[in-house]
């Protein structure tokens, strides 16, 4: 009868004490929770999605005892989609666009009121935490999903102990000190039953602190949609839409186009402030195309409010045809939804963008495109001070005049502190590092003398 060689048995010890390792860190398996109902979640969620399972992977890599750095328990990673934003270009496409796998569980909410969308929210989630009582939620941005998930975890009890999540806030401490905006207090709430807020600029951790917010539970990370950002914006390039859209000359070189997103009900429910809104871009309409991917909402507004004699050709991703200079056939274009590579390679080649989207405002400053916001303030003072961003306000002469300013103007931006694409594996470090010591300190209490 042979022996095992001398390397055939230490790579079967090895084998054996890798297992023995794995198997008992399974048994401290961290079970962290995310929820996205929304488009902007989803840019936000993504890194931390890799995180977690770049997190795994090393664990399985590593040899028993050789990384001490790495000797934590695996993450059980479990996906929740509200279905806030519901339809395939909606949600769907970006799930495919950021290479995320179908969501564990879809409550299938679809639109409503506030009050009806958020309560359905927190209906069908309680039932779904109660089942799976993880370790941590991680509640993303602004949305009701946001608040409402983290209002159902803050009441929750798993057991007669009092048992609940550690309720993780991504993108926290941003105030636009105006509370007639729904996100305004969606982002007030969630802060306020958060165990751990990850903050992305400067600002949160000063509204924080003036909120009596203790320093202990605040973490400055930085910004995990810039981390999706600078994961993709190369692979954007390989979009086809500026081609689909007619936006390059015959050299291949782009043509000056400017990019439009308007959706917040301040803006498009009143045919007044809508169409003020539409009379401050004429000026802009006549010297390039305007590319506007529009929400079925917004659409539906456009409608109601006898509002198409401001739009040109429209209805699909190919409306501009062969269009050269200027914007010769009139209006601005309405564009089908794009999903995230396609209106990120939409975004990086534009001249300028016009939006009331808070997200956008931070994209264009760390790919240094001039960007006007439709609005009377902004909760990422960031984008105006270091980065790209104006404040035009909603009245159309101030609108025309921040539109031409804005395309005159040489811009020398800053990308903001900590957007550096590591904002993700900070969140879980913290996660990780907070989670273990809870754990510590409760198996301390567990075996105290009495």
């Amino acid at each position: 009868m042979r022996l095992p060689s001398t390397d055939l048995r230490e790579a079967c010890l090895l084998l054996n004490l890798r297992l023995a390792a794995f198997r008992g860190t399974e048994e401290n398996k961290m079970k962290i929770m995310s929820v996205v109902g929304a488009r902007p979640n989803f840019m936000k969620a993504a890194p931390i999605i890799t995180a977690i399972r770049d997190h795994n992977s090393r664990i399985l890599q590593n040899r028993a005892g050789a990384e001490p750095g790495l000797q934590c328990p695996p993450i059980q990673h479990v996906l929740v989609h509200t279905g806030q934003h519901y339809d395939e270009a909606m949600s769907g496409s970006f799930f495919t666009d950021l290479g995320l796998a179908a969501p564990d569980i879809h409550l299938g909410v679809g639109s409503g009121s506030h009050a009806a969308q958020t309560a359905e929210i927190m209906k069908r989630f309680e039932v779904v935490l109660l089942r799976e009582k993880p370790d941590v939620l991680i509640v993303v941005g602004d949305v009701n999903s946001t608040m409402g998930c983290s209002l159902v975890a803050a009441k929750i009890t798993f057991d007669e102990s009092g048992t609940r999540p550690l309720i993780a806030h991504v993108e926290a401490g941003l105030r636009s000190f105006d509370r007639t905006m729904p996100e305004e207090i969606n982002r007030i709430v969630t802060d306020h039953v958060s165990d751990l807020l990850f903050v992305t600029e400067e600002s949160g951790l000063r509204n924080l602190a003036n909120e009596g917010v203790p320093a202990e539970k605040i973490h400055f990370v930085g910004n995990t949609m810039i981390d999706s950002l600078l994961t993709y914006k190369d692979k954007a390039e390989a979009s086809s839409i500026l081609d689909d859209l007619g936006l390059r000359e015959g050299s291949r070189a782009i043509k000056a186009y400017a990019l439009l997103t308007l959706h917040r009900p301040s803006n498009v429910d009143s045919r007044h402030a809508f169409s003020n809104v539409l009379e401050g871009l004429q000026e802009l309409v006549a010297n390039c195309p305007v590319i506007f991917p529009v929400h079925p909402r917004t659409r539906k507004r456009i409608e109601e409010h006898d509002l198409k004699h401001y739009f040109g050709q429209n209805g699909s991703r190919h409306g501009l045809g062969g269009q050269t200079g200027g914007n010769a056939s009139g209006g601005i274009r309405l564009v089908d939804p794009l999903g995230y590579l396609d209106f990120l390679c939409l975004m990086k080649h534009a001249s300028l963008v016009v939006t009331d989207s808070g997200g956008i405002q931070e994209e264009t400053t760390c790919l240094g495109i001039p960007c006007v916001t439709v609005r009377e303030n902004t909760e990422r003072p960031i984008t105006v001070t270091s980065g790209t961003n104006a404040i035009a306000g909603t009245r159309k002469d101030d609108i025309r005049d921040v539109v031409h300013r804005q395309m005159q103007r040489k811009l020398n931006p800053r990308v903001p502190e900590k957007w550096d694409g590591r904002s993700a594996a900070r969140i879980l470090d913290a996660i990780s590092r907070e989670v273990s010591g809870r754990r510590s300190a409760l198996a301390g209490a567990v075996i105290a003398p009495s």
